[in-house]
């Protein structure tokens, strides 16, 4: 089971920070410090049961992705 940032979100927000800086010609130190707020839940249900783990229903259900 993972708990990490979104990917995808985290390479668009850094694409538009590098446009903003090479392209547009923005100051780094004026740009804003970019806190991530979106998370994924990863869980792998093959993994859980080799180790004999069984994972609540309620979890699974509100995982982002379920590796089976």
């Amino acid at each position: 089971m993972a708990y990490s940032v979104d990917l995808g979100d985290t390479f668009r927000q850094f694409a538009d920070t590098v446009d903003k800086i090479l392209l547009k010609g923005a100051n780094p130190g004026d740009i804003p410090f970019f806190q991530q707020t979106k998370f994924e839940l990863i869980i792998n249900l093959k993994t859980a049961k080799t180790l004999g783990l069984e994972m609540p229903a309620a979890l699974v259900a509100r995982a982002d992705e379920v590796i089976e």
